[in-house]
């Protein structure tokens, strides 16, 4: 990835100001994407969803999994070093992206609390998978967020391969080094040449909404008020 493609620590911050729906209607906005793209589906969610818990915004490193076969030699596969060093190539904050190419996916969890603190050490806040995670607790208190399609009692025979493939997870095509933004509600892929933008956007986006929602618990309510100051929000 480009060096001029990495957004600035205060471009990072001002997305996570924002909850996941709203960075996609200021994405929408723009009009570079069909608005039933770009999103999970209803297979993935979120399993953290404290409200202490800021949205996950991070750059993508992307993989595939499997865990359901024993490998052909040896009772188990090791783990992989040249991909702990892929994950260092792409920029922090990383969220890393598994897609679990067993039928169905989710037999077992490369996620638990080891690697989740391996992840953590390597700049990962976050990751992202059709498959499935465990150990939850303890993942939660080592503060990785996990967006799963299942949880599973064991890792089975969970093993990565094809490193920085484009994958697809919950319907939703990402690439290594796509810039994700995720919470309770799912995970979005953020063109990076509009990421500097939306938080100004988002914000105008809130606050038209504020205003609706606010005169429609006011005792002020009335339908012909209400033509009056969607005819403005829509002209803006």
């Amino acid at each position: 990835m480009a060096v001029g493609s990495v957004l600035s620590e205060k471009d990072i911050e001002a997305l996570r100001e924002f909850d996941t729906c709203m960075v996609s209607n200021a994405i929408e906005m723009f009009g570079t994407r069909l608005r039933n793209t770009g999103f999970t589906d209803d297979n993935i969610r979120c399993v953290f969803q404290e409200d202490n818990i800021p949205p996950m915004v991070g750059y993508a490193v992307t993989a595939r999994l499997r865990s359901g076969d024993p490998p052909i030699g040896g009772g188990t596969f090791h783990d992989r070093g040249d991909f702990w060093n892929n994950v260092l190539k792409s920029p922090a904050p990383r969220v890393l992206v598994l897609e679990d190419m067993d039928q169905p996916p989710g037999r077992g969890a490369f996620i638990g609390d080891m690697h989740a603190a391996i992840l953590k050490a390597l700049g990962c806040i976050g990751y992202l998978t059709n498959g499935a995670v465990r150990e939850l607790p303890a993942v939660r208190a080592i503060g990785l967020q996990l967006f799963a399609g299942a949880v599973a009692v064991s890792h089975a025979y969970a093993h990565i391969f094809d490193l920085g493939s484009t994958v697809r997870v919950g319907g939703m095509e990402i690439r290594s080094g796509d810039l994700l933004h995720g919470d309770r509600h799912g995970v979005l892929t953020v063109p990076k040449e509009l990421a500097s933008k939306i938080p100004a956007i988002a914000a105008k986006l809130h606050q038209q909404e504020k205003t609706v929602i606010d005169f429609c618990r006011s005792s002020a309510f009335s339908v012909s008020g209400l033509n009056e100051i969607m005819s403005v929000t829509n002209d803006e």
